[in-house]
């Protein structure tokens, strides 16, 4: 009688059990994606610049490094980056950037697509569009060539606030017009066949909540909700490296990150990205989905790529604590002191409210942050004009503003009470200092 060889019969039944979507183990496996013929694309964009911002340039490194170890062409990958950390005077580690305590340089090989004042809303949505002809300063060019058969992967990095994302020049990409951006890129279905899009900012959840249609193959993720904050990671007295006095990362964005360096994504769903991420943050801030749900069902590796060292690589989940508070500067306190100031007086004079109860008084979920979007940038010009530029600090008096506007309250007046109430403190300032 011959001997039984078990090593083909079991090899047998796992290809059986393969084909009827089970793992070895009896348990489902979900089927690995098979490439559909299109083509993958990706825009990165830290929306801010100076040392104290260390980590959202070096958030937009490590996502370029992730994309192009996951088979991501170089020329399809659009860099926006104001490029002021790796030389900065105070960079511990000149011509480096790293995004994790004990994490290499992120920052060799990264291309220089837009950098300094050419990191604007005009070439963002230029790019984005695939646009040339409407690109100005001296990038190098590169745009969104996507068709109706690609994936496109947009990541955006900075403080935000209330209704929008901040560049390094002080505009604004307002959330209104961004959606526009992302309806005339879809056209129909001629622009991409989906479209995945991650911010990390404060008060992201403003830029879609009301405002972005399920019905352009869009989905988002956010790193907070329309009310919160989101959070900094690997900073000072963390497990950051002593020589730094900035923080690396930021705790929404390391998540995805580090999540996607360590899971094979071929296998892991978008979905099953975002409740990974969801995990690491934790209930410091609400990490929040919006548009397509439905695209949350494909594969990351249909936007990301992914690196073939890890098709056979499990791993449990991390956690990152967010940084606690730091101290900060006398000089800085004064500054957040006053422009706390302006507002309590224009909240009251308008709204016959407390700067708190305009801040907290926030919309139903679903509802925009503002019913009209020209009127909220008409306000933030007003203020500006007679108050100076909004501070990052500052930028979460957009919802006062925001209030402002759907209370009906002309601009003539909100030009008269800023001109007044910022002047009043104004002096009242200069007669303490003196």
């Amino acid at each position: 009688m011959g001997r039984l060889h078990c090593f083909p019969l079991l090899q047998l039944l796992i290809m059986q059990s393969q084909m009827i979507g089970l793992s070895a183990s009896g348990f489902p496996v979900p089927p690995l994606e098979q490439d559909d013929g299109g083509t993958r694309w990706a825009v990165l964009i830290a929306g801010s610049n100076g040392y104290d911002n260390y980590r959202h340039q070096a958030n937009v490194c490590h996502a370029y490094q992730i994309l192009k170890t996951g088979g991501l062409k170089e020329e399809n990958i659009v860099v926006f980056m104001y490029d002021d950390i790796a030389g900065n005077p105070e960079n511990p580690r000149p011509g480096v950037i790293i995004n994790h305590p004990k994490g290499g340089d992120v920052y060799a090989g990264v291309p220089k697509d837009y950098t300094g004042d050419d990191v604007n809303v005009n070439n963002f949505v230029a790019a984005l569009l695939g646009d040339r002809s409407r690109l100005t300063g001296t990038g190098s060019g590169k745009v969104i060539l996507s068709g109706p058969n690609d994936h496109v992967f947009v990541y955006y990095a900075d403080h935000g606030g209330p209704g929008i994302l901040g560049m390094p020049n002080g505009e604004f990409l307002y959330a209104k017009q961004l959606v526009q951006t992302l309806e005339k890129k879809y056209s129909g279905g001629a622009g991409y066949k989906s479209l995945v899009i991650y911010v990390e900012s404060c008060e992201a959840g403003t830029i879609f909540d009301g405002l972005l249609p399920r019905d352009i193959a869009v989905y988002a993720t956010t790193a907070s909700n329309s009310t919160e904050f989101s959070y900094a990671a690997y900073c000072p007295d963390d497990d950051e490296p002593s020589e730094f006095h900035t923080c690396l990362g930021d705790l929404y964005s390391v998540a995805w990150m580090e999540d996607s360096e360590t899971h094979n994504l071929r296998v892991e769903s978008l979905k099953e990205q975002l409740e990974r991420v969801r995990n690491r943050t934790g209930t410091h801030s609400h990490v929040m989905e919006y548009g397509d749900l439905d695209i949350s069902a494909q594969k990351v590796h249909a936007f990301m790529g992914t690196n073939p060292a890890n098709d056979n690589i499990t791993v449990a989940d991390l956690r990152v604590q967010p940084s606690a508070e730091r101290e900060l500067p006398r000089d800085t306190m004064a500054r957040r002191a006053e422009e706390d100031r302006r507002f309590d007086l224009i909240s009251s004079f308008l709204l016959g409210s407390e700067k708190g109860h305009a801040l907290t008084a926030g919309r139903l979920a679903g509802q925009p942050l503002v019913d009209d979007w020209r009127c909220l940038e008409t306000m933030v010009s007003s203020y500006e004009d007679h108050c100076g530029p909004l501070s990052t600090y500052g930028r979460k008096y957009l919802r006062v503003l925001a209030s402002v506007c759907n209370a009906g309250i002309p601009e003539e007046v909100m030009a008269k009470a800023a001109s007044q109430l910022c002047w009043t403190v104004f002096s009242a300032q200069a007669r303490a200092n003196n």
